[in-house]
């Protein structure tokens, strides 16, 4: 799969993990301990802690994935940010005292395996796959 490629697909997917934390029937209503940030609480598929903030963080990383598709150069931007921000966002559901952030976006419990494994993925084709597909990193 070319970097171009991931980006586009998980552009989509991350505009369709946004999107599903609205829709009642995906997403159950669900009461997140110790959030400031209540509206559009719920488990987006039942399994992951979502509300509104976290929903439009999802579309805009969804509409920066579409975009960063469109070049090498962005796709590959946009593999290393995503790699370096959702590992942060993993380290931060593992601690209790941020696992909230700070009562805005709920990141603990699946959501920890969830961003741990996003996070490779998009290092893998930030960091590696560029750098091996042609001998040399262009970022």
């Amino acid at each position: 799969m070319s970097v171009r490629v991931f980006s586009a697909v998980f552009g989509v997917v991350f505009l369709l993990a946004g999107a599903s934390g609205f829709i009642p029937g995906l997403s159950p209503e669900h009461t997140h301990p110790g959030m400031v940030v209540t509206s559009e609480a719920r488990l987006a598929l039942g399994l992951f802690p979502v509300n509104v903030l976290h929903n439009l963080v999802h579309l805009a990383f969804g509409v920066w994935g579409l975009l960063a598709a469109r070049t090498v150069v962005g796709s590959v931007v946009y593999g290393k940010g995503v790699a370096i921000i959702y590992g942060l966002l993993t380290l931060l559901g593992l601690i209790p005292a941020t696992n909230t952030t700070f009562g805005l976006v709920p990141i603990y419990g699946n959501d920890v395996w969830l961003h741990a494994g996003l996070a490779l993925v998009a290092a893998y084709f930030g960091f590696i796959h560029a750098r091996d597909a042609s001998g040399y990193s262009r970022a």
